[in-house]
């Protein structure tokens, strides 16, 4: 026979089981979108392609190209001759998304 808290211990694990496995398959298919992501080079064609591009926005996009320090690049302490730049990114929402989980926008 089997007890009421073997069956709770039970049902608790298949759906934790389901909650994880339904995550994982979410974000799977997000990776999937970014690595197939199409490669574009930073040129004077990017303005135009993004202003064509439907509601000028172009999602999942890895840009290519020679980034520029805005006063002296970072020098790696670990890496001789790596260095890299200080991205500043601005991200600005429009629009607010019910989370039914949190119960929060």
């Amino acid at each position: 026979p089997i007890t009421p808290g073997e069956l709770l211990c039970l049902g608790s694990s298949l759906a934790f089981s389901g909650l994880f496995y339904y995550l994982y398959r979410r974000k799977s298919r997000v990776v999937a979108r970014i690595q197939e992501a199409p490669k574009l080079q930073v040129d004077d064609n990017l303005p135009a392609l993004v202003s064509a591009a439907e509601g000028r926005c172009l999602p999942y996009v890895a840009l290519e190209g020679i980034v520029l320090p805005a006063q002296a690049a970072l020098t790696s302490h670990y890496h001789e001759g790596l260095q890299g730049v200080i991205q500043k990114l601005l991200l600005k929402e429009h629009r607010l998304i019910w989370n039914s989980l949190a119960r929060s926008w």
